[in-house]
C-alpha cells in the first residue's frame, strides 16, 4: 500500500479549502440574488400589483331583447336565421294582415258614423233651441189667454151679480137674467180651458227645455273632434291602425339573432317568444369576484379585461358600473340554509358589472358567454 506523501496532503488541503470558498461565494451571490429577487417583488408588489384585483371567474353578458308580436295571426314570412346580423328596424317576421285590414276598415267607419251622430247632435241643438221659443210663445200666448178669459168670467160674474139683483123687483125679465146665467156658464167654461191651456203651455215649454238639456250634455263643453263618442271611436280606429301595423315584426335593436322558433304557417299569440336578438355591440362583463377582493373596489375604476377566445393579444378596456344586489348563492335555485346544524362557511361570490369600451368591442366582438379575465385597478379615480 502505497503511503500519501505530506506534499501531497498539503496540495489535497488546498484544493479543498479553495473549493469551500468558491462555494460560499456562490452560497453568498445565490442568497444575494434571491434577496434582491425579494426585494423587488416585495416592492412591485406593495407599489404596483397589491393595488390589482383580479378574476377568471368573469363572462361576457348582455340584455337579450326578446322579440315577440304585440298580435296574433298565421305566420306569413320569416325572413331571418339564426346567427344573421339585424339592424334596428329591420323586418324579421311577417303575420297574415287580412283580419287587421277588416278591423281597421270597421273601425273607420263606426269613426265615421259617430262623427255623423255627433253632428246629428249638433244640428238637433239648434232645432231644440228654436222650440224651446216657440214653447216660451205659446205659454205667453196662453196666458194672455187666460187673463182674457179671467175678465171675461169676471164682468160675466157682474152681470149675472147685477140682474139676480134686479129680478125680485121685476126689472130684469127671466129671458135676460137666463142669457146673464148662460154666459156666466160660458165664461167659467172658457176660464177653465184657457187654464188648462196655460198648464200644457207650461209643460210643453217644461218638455222642450229638457229636451234641450239631454241634448246638450252629449255635445256640451266638447267640439267635433273632442267629443267623447268622436274621441272613443277615433281611439279604436287608432288602435287597429297600430295592430295592422304590428303584423310586421321588427328588429327592436342591433344584433345577431338567436334562439328562432317561429315558422311559416304558425298561429302565434301575442306574446309568443318568437325569436331573440342579441346586441353584441352592448356587451358588458358579469366578474364574480371574491367577497374578500372588493374591499378596494369603487364604482368608476378603470378595468383590463382579457378574452379566452383572443388570448393574451386582445386586451380590453372597461369601467367598473355596478354591484349585484346579492351574490350568486343568494339568487340561486336552491339557496344554501345557512341556518342548519351543517354548516361551513364558503367564500362568496359577488357579481361586478363592467362596462366594456365600445372601440375594443367593435375591434374584437364578443359573443355572451365567453370566457374572461378581468384586473381592476383599485388606484383608478372613481
Amino acid at each position: 500500500m502505497s503511503q500519501i506523501s505530506p506534499i501531497e496532503t498539503h496540495a489535497v488541503a488546498e484544493i479543498d479549502a479553495r473549493n469551500g470558498q468558491r462555494r460560499r461565494r456562490l452560497f453568498s451571490a445565490l442568497g444575494g440574488v434571491v434577496a434582491v429577487a425579494a426585494i423587488a417583488y416585495g416592492s412591485y408588489w406593495y407599489l404596483h400589483a397589491s393595488h390589482f384585483v383580479s378574476t377568471d371567474n368573469a363572462y361576457a353578458a348582455v340584455e337579450i331583447s326578446q322579440v315577440t308580436p304585440s298580435v296574433g295571426g298565421t305566420v306569413r314570412e320569416v325572413k331571418v336565421v339564426d346567427t344573421q346580423a339585424v339592424k334596428q328596424g329591420e323586418v324579421l317576421v311577417v303575420i297574415d294582415d287580412a283580419d287587421a285590414r277588416l278591423l281597421l276598415a270597421q273601425a273607420d267607419a263606426e269613426y265615421g258614423r259617430a262623427v255623423r251622430k255627433v253632428r246629428g247632435f249638433q244640428a238637433n241643438d239648434t232645432g231644440l233651441v228654436a222650440q224651446v221659443a216657440a214653447r216660451d210663445a205659446d205659454e205667453l200666448r196662453a196666458a194672455a189667454q187666460l187673463g182674457a178669459a179671467e175678465s171675461d168670467f169676471e164682468r160675466a160674474r157682474i152681470d149675472l151679480q147685477r140682474r139676480e139683483a134686479l129680478a125680485g123687483s121685476g126689472s130684469v125679465s127671466g129671458d135676460e137674467l137666463t142669457r146673464a146665467q148662460n154666459a156666466f156658464s160660458t165664461a167659467r167654461a172658457n176660464l177653465e180651458v184657457a187654464r188648462a191651456g196655460s198648464a200644457q203651455a207650461r209643460a210643453n215649454r217644461t218638455a222642450a227645455i229638457g229636451s234641450r238639456s239631454a241634448n246638450t250634455v252629449l255635445i256640451d263643453d266638447a267640439t267635433l273632434d273632442t267629443n267623447p263618442e268622436v274621441a272613443l271611436a277615433r281611439a279604436r280606429r287608432d288602435q287597429a291602425r297600430i295592430d295592422l301595423e304590428r303584423t310586421v315584426v321588427r328588429a327592436p335593436v342591433d344584433g345577431v339573432v338567436a334562439k328562432r322558433t317561429v315558422q311559416v304557417g304558425q298561429r302565434v299569440q301575442a306574446g309568443a317568444s318568437l325569436l331573440a336578438v342579441v346586441p353584441v355591440g352592448r356587451m358588458h362583463v358579469d366578474a364574480n369576484y371574491k367577497e374578500v377582493q372588493l374591499q378596494d373596489v369603487r364604482l368608476g375604476q378603470k378595468v383590463e379585461l382579457r378574452a379566452d377566445i383572443y388570448g393574451d393579444k386582445v386586451t380590453y378596456h372597461g369601467t367598473v358600473t355596478g354591484f349585484s344586489g346579492g351574490t350568486g348563492a343568494a339568487f340561486a335555485t336552491i339557496p344554501a340554509q345557512n341556518a342548519s346544524g351543517n354548516w361551513i362557511k364558503v367564500v362568496q361570490r359577488l357579481p361586478v358589472r363592467i362596462a366594456l369600451d365600445p372601440t375594443d368591442l367593435a375591434a374584437h366582438p364578443l359573443q355572451v358567454g365567453l370566457s374572461m379575465h378581468a384586473s381592476i385597478d383599485t388606484r383608478s379615480a372613481n
